[in-house]
């Protein structure tokens, strides 16, 4: 494939907006792209933070990555994903990675891999600031006047970040901007 083709495949992530904030009223929704910069945001600002230190780059290249299979599959909300028979998310968020991330490189398919195993702690740092961006998001559209978003909260009072300190700092933040 092209490269020109291959990059032109991810053009739907800069305006494919998330489901779950439509789904809660919001007009004018962050868009997946939105989501994927402001997880890249988080992951350099957080990523130095940690100890014992981690490759921020390669945490890097994983959040930049981890929402690309949406450029097919959409943005699908939890809530109908829990729908799904078992495992069929995954197998078509997997068949979709291999049709868009395969042809722009190796080393991000390689990447895109590392974070759906979780199996690096900069895999799992990735997928931590992945989920606080949620908490990121909130604290803006709350700010913004926006209610009925507690279902939110909860969520994001639920993700554990243990095993990265600097990341349960930021969400304590989160949760009392709340």
């Amino acid at each position: 494939m092209p490269l020109l083709d291959a990059l032109l495949a991810l053009q739907p992530l800069h305006d494919l907006p998330r489901t779950g904030w439509i789904l809660r009223g919001i007009k004018d929704p962050e868009s997946v792209g939105d989501h994927v910069l402001s997880t890249a945001f988080l992951v350099l600002t957080l990523g130095p933070r940690v100890d014992p230190a981690i490759d921020v780059e390669r945490a890097l290249a994983m959040a930049v990555l981890h929402d690309v299979p949406e450029a097919l599959t959409g943005d699908l909300p939890r809530s109908a994903s829990e729908l799904l028979p078992k495992g069929v998310k995954h197998a078509a968020e997997d068949l979709a990675a291999s049709r868009l991330i395969a042809p722009l490189s190796g080393l991000a398919l390689e990447r895109w891999q590392e974070y759906r195993a979780q199996s690096t702690r900069e895999a799992r740092f990735a997928r931590t600031c992945d989920r606080l961006q949620l908490g990121l998001r909130l604290v803006a559209y709350v700010r913004a006047g926006h209610r009925g978003l507690d279902e939110f909260r909860t969520t994001v009072a639920e993700v554990d970040c243990t095993e990265f300190p600097a990341a349960t700092a930021f969400k304590s933040e989160i949760l009392a901007a709340l």
